[in-house]
């Protein structure tokens, strides 16, 4: 099992287009090739009010455990948050049983993108520094099965 944990709140972007998110990857060597790995991500975000961001789960440079093309424009995401108030944080999770059919290092990790504005990991888009608003912190967890 391996984890990452980010704790700091000083990840941000502007990018339109899927990013990588500052922190939230990791690395695990399967055993062997016919092992799953299974990921689990908590991911915590805020952006500008009625705004959204969406996040995007890759191994190595594949996305993965992502929505079929829908249309022609639509973004293909893992977790999506769309944003009521710019004071709050957003909590995305999930988890993806997958099948790297390797034995090399391989490496998960979460990209983000915002419709416009900027977002933020591990805390609100704005709000005071008071004890009503908070900073959190975001995981991404691999774990081989059935080596």
């Amino acid at each position: 099992v391996v984890q990452t944990v980010v704790t700091a709140s000083t990840a941000s972007t502007t990018s339109t287009s899927f990013v990588d998110i500052t922190g939230m990857t990791l690395s695990i060597t399967p055993s062997a090739v016919t092992s799953k790995v299974m990921v689990f991500v908590n991911c915590n975000t805020g952006s500008q009010a009625l705004y959204r961001n969406s996040l995007r789960l890759m191994r190595d440079s594949t996305p993965i455990f992502i929505g079929d093309q829908y249309g022609l424009n639509r973004s293909r995401a893992t977790l999506f948050a769309a944003m009521d108030d710019s004071q709050v944080i957003c909590n995305s999770a999930g988890q993806y049983l997958d099948t790297p059919s390797t034995t090399s290092a391989t490496t998960y990790k979460l990209q983000w993108q915002v419709e416009s504005s900027a977002v933020y990991l591990n805390r609100s888009y704005s709000g005071p520094d008071d004890v009503d608003h908070v900073s959190t912190s975001s995981t991404i967890t691999a774990m081989e099965v059935g080596a």
